[in-house]
């Protein structure tokens, strides 16, 4: 990913990018695990930046007004239909929900979008060659073209933990949706972080999904080419491995799988533990 102008980030304290799934905002015990990690971190040094998703939350939307959810290599269509409720689903739902549970914890978080002051500077996403699938027009989706760093180290420098939904916007004010995986690696990479939590329900990778005991604690951008081949990474998770394997060339020092329902966990692998989640690793 070629991102123009990234604006330069100070080092102060660390800073750990977490990106969150929606299917971690559905219920009141994981948003409390959430941030209870989230706080582990923040009492210990850390600086945090919160990105999150809301695929569950937007599939139930779409069914709500006859929409019906399209995804390819698992990453979603959005029509202009789609983008009215994916704005309503992120922006509205779930984004309040986790500020909500964070500020419960004693969290000073401030939600926000990509569109607020042109954070996530984007572009439309051309029609793209999928091979065997033809040519796909993805249509209201972005690519990430510019993280606004300033906007954030302004966030941090006033201890607070920007929680901001995925959404893009261009020059003309157009607003696109952006595959969560791929815009917090841009922000991840922005800010050069020490540490980038990509927070999943399954936790990690694992060579049988209903067997915890076949977890793979590390995975290099070899591994996981055989992984997919394989069809052990399948699905959305495909694009959030690449993407994120590609950021260890790109500044950002470490980067985990995890499931904050791990009580701690956040904290553990800033420390350095390898007994929960998967670490991604250069070759």
């Amino acid at each position: 990913m070629h991102l123009k102008n990234s604006e330069s980030h100070q080092r102060k304290n660390p800073i750990a990018v977490i990106k969150v799934g929606g299917d971690m905002v559905l219920q009141d015990s994981d948003r409390l695990a959430l941030a209870s990690n989230i706080n582990d971190l923040l009492k210990s040094g850390w600086r945090c930046v919160v990105l999150h998703g809301g695929g569950p939350q937007l599939n139930v939307l779409q069914q709500i007004h006859g929409l019906t959810p399209h995804k390819i290599e698992g990453r979603r269509i959005t029509s202009l239909s789609d983008l009215k409720v994916v704005k309503q689903a992120l922006c509205g739902e779930v984004n309040v929900d986790l500020v909500s549970a964070l500020v419960g914890q004693g969290i000073s978080a401030f939600g926000c979008h990509g569109a607020s002051g042109q954070l996530i500077k984007a572009s439309k996403r051309p029609p793209m060659d999928l091979g065997p699938k033809g040519v796909v027009d993805f249509g209201e989706v972005g690519d990430v073209v510019k993280i606004k760093t300033k906007i954030l180290d302004t966030l941090l420098e006033a201890e607070q933990v920007p929680v901001i939904a995925s959404l893009g916007i261009d020059d003309q004010g157009r607003v696109f949706n952006i595959n969560a995986d791929t815009t917090v690696a841009a922000i991840a990479s922005a800010l050069r972080a020490d540490l980038l939590i990509l927070s999943t329900k399954v936790g990690g990778i694992f060579e049988n999904i209903d067997k915890p005991e076949t977890r793979i604690p590390k995975v290099s951008p070899k591994i996981a080419e055989r992984l997919i081949d394989d069809q052990i990474i399948t699905d959305g998770m495909i694009p959030k491995v690449r993407e994120s394997l590609g950021l260890l060339t790109k500044g950002v020092a470490k980067i985990a799988i995890t499931n904050a329902a791990n009580s701690g966990g956040f904290l553990k692998i800033a420390q350095g533990s390898k007994r929960i989640g998967t670490i991604l690793v250069r070759d």
